[in-house]
């Protein structure tokens, strides 16, 4: 049965970016896809449509996060802009000149090369530093395993493998910034109807749902079916 600090943790967690690497669909297949996942079981745990301002006009019926500059609701860019209504998630750009701009940061956790992945240090460093300026963050890419693990980084049969972060440790790291290294590099987490628990450290579902509404926002991932499938094999969902 689902618990519902799980639930609290996990709700429209996922932004889908099938377009982008490593499953680099089109945007036909990438819309397919998400229109199924509005369609399916876990529906709830789904997040926004993430495509490149170019093609965002294509698909203006779906809840989008736009990678540029546009008039949408919520864009994703690479440079400080004005909000000017929207959510803007800024990567690249220092936290603190985020600081009471009305912007979010973006993280990025990995990509399709082991060189891609930051290290802990660099993940905590960015959560404690969003949290110091009241700033709200995504992540994005690398994220396809709740936990942290060693796969391959590509869907290749000759892909090169390495670590990659976990989404629940980032998440829950969000939770608890102050040991945010050490819950990065572990697998201890219990999920119950209250809430979670790492070692010694206990987050609230309340706790958790209220992180995920005004801090830890969600990451975009190319697969939802992945994340998913794990998930099931640890008894999550």
């Amino acid at each position: 049965m689902l618990a519902r600090s799980t639930q609290a943790l996990l709700t429209q967690l996922i932004d889908y970016a099938g377009m982008f690497p490593p499953a680099s669909l089109s945007l036909d297949e990438a819309v397919r896809k998400y229109e199924e996942y509005q369609r399916g079981p876990y529906a709830w745990m789904l997040g926004r449509f993430v495509v490149p301002l170019a093609q965002a006009a294509h698909v203006e019926h779906l809840p989008l996060s736009v990678l540029g500059d546009g008039p949408f609701d919520v864009i994703e860019t690479k440079e400080i802009v004005e909000p000017r209504g929207r959510t803007v998630y800024v990567e690249g750009v220092p936290v603190a000149q985020l600081a009471n701009t009305g912007l979010r940061a973006k993280i990025r956790t990995g990509g399709v090369t082991p060189d891609a992945f930051p290290s802990a240090e660099t993940i905590a460093k960015f959560i404690r530093e969003c949290r110091a300026h009241h700033v709200a963050f995504k992540a994005t890419a690398g994220l396809h395993h709740p936990l942290r693990c060693v796969k391959p980084l590509t869907y290749e049969p000759d892909a090169p493998t390495g670590p990659m972060h976990g989404f629940i440790n980032v998440f829950v790291a969000a939770a608890l910034p102050d040991r945010a290294e050490e819950i990065l590099l572990d697998h201890d987490f219990q999920f119950d109807d209250d809430g979670v628990s790492w070692r010694n450290e206990r987050v609230t579902t309340e706790q958790l749902a209220h992180m995920r509404n005004t801090f830890a926002i969600s990451f975009g991932s190319c697969s939802f079916e992945e994340p998913i499938g794990d998930l099931k094999d640890l008894g999550w969902l």
